[in-house]
């Protein structure tokens, strides 16, 4: 008895049916030379067990060659990934290497250049200079005469017109600062070595007692007050702040490097 499948477009196509067509989609997909033989034996075709029926997953068997060629070339990544991670780490430690020594020498240069400040500074404080930039040695030491009282000059007078710069000779600090009787307006300085040195005449007074002065600062200017016959300097060294403590004031200067 022969049996037929209905047409109609709401009858579910059977099982067998639907494996065929499967099977013959598969075998469409394949080589012209399958294709061939599908062609010429249907019916085996139609006999082929579809994957959803034998629960089988397909495998992709590939050969020892491809296997070493895709194991080469992921050794060769992973060594070209190392080496690359070891370059970094090199350069980053020859950076900081680098970074530091920059540091170092930056160091080393910036102590350099404070010791050289230092010792400049050092030579400046107890380097000596003449009281007045220029001059010279009019009335020397000891000059015996009738204009003083003690029948000598005490210190030596350095030409100068009225209101020239006078420096005080080197580092020191103020003790005396105004009037001096025959002195005229004077200063008197106590000096980094334990002397004295002493400033009269002037006509201004440009610092007072107490305060520091360094060699070559101007502390004020030369004029004519108290006993003279005419402006200029009267400069004397002493080993005390008092008149009659006096010793050499030219000597005094030459032996702190100042030639007058």
């Amino acid at each position: 008895m022969a049996f037929t499948r209905a047409t109609g477009k709401h009858r579910r196509p059977s099982r067998m049916h639907r494996t065929t067509a499967r099977a013959v989609g598969a075998a469409a997909l394949t080589t012209t030379g399958v294709l061939g033989t599908l062609a010429a034996a249907p019916a085996l075709a139609a006999e082929a067990p579809a994957p959803e029926e034998t629960g089988l997953t397909p495998v992709i068997t590939i050969g020892d060659s491809v296997a070493a060629k895709i194991d080469a070339q992921a050794t060769a990544q992973r060594k070209a990934a190392e080496h690359k991670k070891a370059e970094e780490a090199a350069r980053k430690k020859a950076e900081e290497a680098a970074r530091k020594k920059a540091a170092e020498r930056a160091k080393k240069e910036r102590e350099a250049k404070e010791r050289a400040a230092r010792e400049a500074e050092r030579r400046r404080l107890n380097a000596f200079v003449p009281p007045i930039s220029g001059s010279y040695v009019s009335t020397g030491y000891k000059t015996g005469g009738s204009l003083w009282s003690s029948g000598s000059h005490t210190g030596v007078d350095f030409h100068a017109a009225s209101g020239t710069a006078v420096h005080a000779v080197g580092l020191g600090t103020v003790v005396q600062a105004g009037w001096g009787g025959a002195y005229g307006n004077q200063i008197v300085i106590r000096m980094a070595d334990g002397l004295y040195t002493q400033y009269g005449h002037l006509s201004s007074i440009g610092v007072s007692v107490g305060q520091q002065v360094v060699p070559g600062q101007q502390i004020g200017l030369s004029g004519a007050t108290g006993n003279v016959t005419g402006p200029h300097l009267h400069f004397e060294a002493r080993t005390s702040p008092d008149y009659g403590s006096d010793i050499n004031p030219v000597a005094y200067l030459r032996k702190h490097g100042v030639n007058v």
